[in-house]
């Protein structure tokens, strides 16, 4: 097999984990708001009510993932050049906006029941239901850690933020249930449920900021260019790299720098050069575009003296 065609194997590959990925997530989501509604209409918990409005805002973030996703696959054409890799990054915005919607919704809830407490009934229910659902969301997550660090998917990244936060909540539930149904404590239930929110916050915060980094073009960090650095001025006709710009899209990412080089050699050896180069840098970095601009030595002092 050809390097050309083992490559194109491997996206093919990345592709449909990251696609069975954003459908497990879908599928294991509406099975959580199933079960999370009897259980809720059985136990009246607002802590577990919480857990359901985050598995119902679970299934739209979702459904958001796998649009994106879907898009983001799409190849180049020609009104976008780069690829539709930011359709992830929008997607990661959105994921934030719901969350930030249910964070409030669950605020209000969560006062009113600390002015007026209601009794929670079928806590042993409520906690079986939360133990299957800690189960499903365990082995989604595992999976789902498994593509980011395949694919670097954004929105599959944000997917596992949402669900890594949804074992802390389903965690809290049943500790929140145990203590109700032990102790009579009901306040702790509103309080458990703004502790969720909390939680759920920071995780829109974590998967927003990602986002505006990759829409914002947002420059790799200085330890990664440093790498991509060395890399090129390892070859033995690379002199110096300056002028380097780094983006993400999606599961793509795109480098490009100044290369100087012999002035006496030909525009065919610069060449030869900087296709070397850019197999160095893209076998390091895997899933990048590399575009090298071939300097002749001493260029930057012969344009100072123009100028």
């Amino acid at each position: 097999m050809s390097k050309g065609t083992q490559q194109e194997f491997e996206d093919r590959k990345l592709e449909r984990l990251m696609r069975l990925a954003t459908y497990s997530s879908v599928a294991v989501a509406s099975i959580l708001i199933f079960v999370k509604t009897g259980a809720w209409l059985s136990t009246e918990s607002l802590s577990l009510l919480a857990s359901l409005v985050d598995s119902m805002l679970d299934v739209g973030a979702s459904l958001i993932s796998l649009i994106a996703v879907h898009h983001a696959l799409q190849p180049a054409d020609k009104e976008h050049r780069f690829g539709h890799g930011k359709a992830e990054a929008i997607a990661g915005l959105a994921q934030s906006a719901f969350i930030a919607g249910s964070g409030v919704f669950l605020l209000f809830e969560s006062a009113d029941r600390l002015i007026n407490p209601v009794k929670v009934v079928n806590t042993t229910l409520g906690i079986s239901i939360m133990v299957i659902a800690i189960v499903l969301t365990v082995i989604l997550v595992g999976f789902q850690t498994y593509v980011v660090r395949k694919t670097n998917s954004i929105a599959i990244k944000a997917d596992t933020i949402h669900y890594r936060a949804d074992l802390l909540v389903n965690l809290a539930v049943i500790v929140s249930l145990i203590l109700v149904a032990n102790f009579d404590l009901y306040v702790v239930d509103p309080i458990f449920a703004v502790l969720i929110v909390g939680y759920m916050s920071f995780g829109a915060y974590q998967i927003s900021a990602r986002s505006l980094d990759v829409l914002m073009d947002k420059e790799f960090p200085n330890s990664e260019r440093e790498r991509i650095k060395k890399i090129a001025e390892s070859h033995r006709s690379v002199l110096n790299v300056h002028d380097m710009r780094t983006r993400s899209s999606g599961t793509t990412s795109f480098i490009q720098f100044h290369a100087e080089m012999p002035n006496d050699i030909s525009l065919v050896e610069a060449h030869e050069i900087a296709d070397e180069v850019m197999l160095m840098i893209e076998e390091a970095f895997p899933n990048t575009e590399v575009l090298i601009h071939q300097d002749p030595e001493g260029v930057d002092e012969r344009r100072d003296k123009i100028k």
